[in-house]
């Protein structure tokens, strides 16, 4: 098992599915390692981390465990096997370990479904609009701070483009339509990106309008990453004192009905074109 000082998010994934598997049985650790012939100590480092697991081994868990789900299993494997470091990984000392988590998660989704009521969505948005949104951060960040957020932002837009792009669907109240940030020039060439990048047949805009009224999730920005398999999703939440990630099947069910009512209260992706050119054009 090979150690690592700062674990990855799929790893602290791995040994987060793998103690559920193992609380699922009902074994405590120490049951758990006799019967895997190891120590509770080594359990215990995979399963909060702290080690890696060989693919044989967790297969040798998964039986264990009495897992018959085997394209979770097969999951979980490939991604205990995928060892290479992103591009994330040189903002190690530089941001906080959350957002490279989050990046790392975009980066092996399968899609990505997002929800927003005051900013435009972190994927689609211009550098100029970034720089702005970090300009007002509180507590205030120095130049250089602003740089390295903002191109970590722009880098993160990769899983948009190349020969497998990622499937995006962003649903965005009107109200961050209408927030002129940096001025109307830069709102307006914010405005006509997020236009183009709607047009792309793998990217779907849909936007809340004020005439909905109330609606679920209007206090947060939402975002949710498709795994694998849906066993291996997760949701995360932008809140204002840092990320948070939820991975239990009761809160990916709850995200997986609140993203389907938003839909449900959105604008179809040609009306909501329409409206972004109408904002744009008022600039």
């Amino acid at each position: 098992m090979a150690r690592r000082s700062i674990p990855t998010a799929r790893r602290v994934r791995i040994g987060t599915e793998l103690r559920k598997l193992r609380e699922g049985t009902g074994l405590t650790a120490t049951e758990a390692a006799r019967l895997l012939g190891t120590s509770q100590g080594q359990l215990s480092n995979v399963e909060t981390a702290r080690f890696g697991v060989s693919s044989d081994r967790l297969r040798a868990m998964a039986t264990t465990y009495s897992c018959a789900d085997d394209a979770f299993v097969d999951a979980l494997v490939q991604m205990s096997e995928d060892r290479q470091r992103g591009w994330w990984e040189e903002y190690r000392e530089i941001l906080p370990s959350g957002l490279l988590d989050l990046a790392e998660l975009e980066h092996h989704s399968r899609g990505l479904r997002g929800a927003i009521t005051a900013h435009i969505p972190g994927l689609l948005q211009t550098l100029e609009h970034a720089r702005e949104v970090f300009r007002h951060a509180v507590p205030t960040m120095t130049p250089p701070e602003i740089e390295h957020r903002a191109s970590f932002r722009i880098k993160r837009q990769a899983v948009l483009y190349g020969d497998s792009p990622r499937r995006y669907q962003a649903l965005i109240h009107e109200a961050a339509l209408r927030i002129q940030v940096g001025g109307p020039d830069v709102a307006r060439r914010q405005l006509e990106h997020v236009l183009d990048m709607s047009e792309r047949d793998h990217i779907t805009v849909q936007v809340i309008p004020f005439t909905a009224g109330a609606f679920p999730g209007s206090g947060q920005s939402i975002y949710y990453a498709y795994g694998p398999v849906p066993r291996l999703d997760t949701v995360h939440l932008d809140q204002s004192h840092g990320l948070a990630f939820l991975d239990a099947a009761s809160q990916l069910d709850q995200y997986r009905v609140l993203f389907d009512r938003l839909e449900a209260a959105a604008l179809l992706p040609a009306q909501s074109r329409d409206l972004i050119h109408s904002i744009s054009r008022s600039l």
